[in-house]
């Protein structure tokens, strides 16, 4: 019978999947992230088959090799691996999987939901009544911008970048320009878009922009003070990908100093630590890393999970393998 270990509480229908199949599952009881000698003690010895993780797992070859010859694939609860090392995967046979597509939908709901709020100044309204402050409707009360027929600028061409500037074009009838490391004509016809040759030219001429990148050692901290310089004083910057894409600190300083009108994250640079500063800030926006919070979703990502897993311990290639 195989062993599976799964490192935090997930949606039931990836380890019911993974039941159905006769698979011995075993659940981390403490619905926490492992510390990482938390995580090397739980697979220790265990033999475990397979291993299903977190984003928020670090997975370097200290693991692997805690794991055991027999673990064959670890299966990552997330579409990012930035998280795992593949180098070292690679050199053990150890086979990657992520989550694609099925949180595209979601993550770019998300983010329509964020560029409207931090615009339409949302959360400080919410503050704002519920502080009792709201006296009567007054015609200066609040005031914040509109999205559609603005300028959204997208870097990061990817699913969810592509879905995002659906939802713009269609619904707000925004313009669209982007920066991608490959240029999609097809997109460009279909959205009436424009491709800029660099992420400055989107960041000088955008009203909003979207990352939507992974984290790479050319992505960190592309967003930074330079780039933060570049962009309008009426702009906002809106970040569903990866925290340390934007250098946080530098994001503070334009925020305060009015750089920039506004932004709105999900993701941080320290995840869960927030940079000084940032909360006390009425000109952005903050959620938890929730933009795949949907029930639905998650419940997709778990039976993602879990089939990847399947199919690797009944000698089938994994849909979604990485590496």
């Amino acid at each position: 019978m195989a062993k599976i270990y799964i490192t935090r509480k997930i949606p039931e229908s990836g380890i019911n999947l993974l039941k159905e199949k006769g698979y011995e599952v075993i659940v981390n009881p403490e619905d926490k992230v492992l510390s990482r000698e938390e995580l090397l003690n739980a697979l220790n010895g265990q033999n475990y088959n397979a291993v299903l993780c977190l984003l928020t797992d670090k997975i370097n070859d200290a693991v692997f090799e805690a794991a055991g010859v027999a673990c064959k694939i670890f299966a990552n609860y997330a579409v990012g691996y930035d998280n795992i090392d593949l180098a070292a995967a690679k050199s053990r046979g150890i086979i990657i999987t992520n989550t694609p597509d099925v949180l595209t939908e979601t993550v770019a709901e998300h983010t329509i939901s964020l560029i409207l709020s931090i615009s339409h100044r949302i959360a400080e309204a919410d503050k704002f009544t519920r502080e009792g402050k709201y006296h009567g409707w007054e015609p200066m009360m609040l005031l914040g911008d509109d999205f559609s027929h603005k300028t959204l600028g997208i870097i990061g061409l990817g699913r969810i970048g592509t879905r995002v500037a659906y939802h713009a074009y269609s619904g707000f009838d925004a313009k669209i320009i982007y920066y991608d490391v490959k240029r999609n004509e097809s997109f460009e016809e279909e959205f009436k878009a424009e491709y800029k040759e660099t992420a400055e030219e989107v960041l000088k001429e955008a009203d909003y922009v979207s990352l939507h990148l992974p984290l790479l050692e050319t992505t960190r901290h592309l967003i930074n003070k330079k780039r933060l310089s570049l962009m309008k004083p009426t702009a906002y910057l809106i970040n569903t990908s990866r925290g340390p894409i934007i250098h946080e600190a530098a994001l503070v300083n334009a925020l305060q100093n009015k750089t920039i009108k506004g932004a709105a994250l999900d993701v941080f640079e320290n995840e869960p630590n927030l940079t000084a500063g940032l909360s006390e800030l009425n000109n952005v926006i903050l959620t938890p890393h929730i933009a795949s919070a949907t029930i639905a979703t998650r419940e997709k990502m778990s039976s993602m999970a879990a089939e990847n897993i399947i199919a690797a311990l009944t000698g089938k290639a994994p849909l979604n393998k990485v590496a």
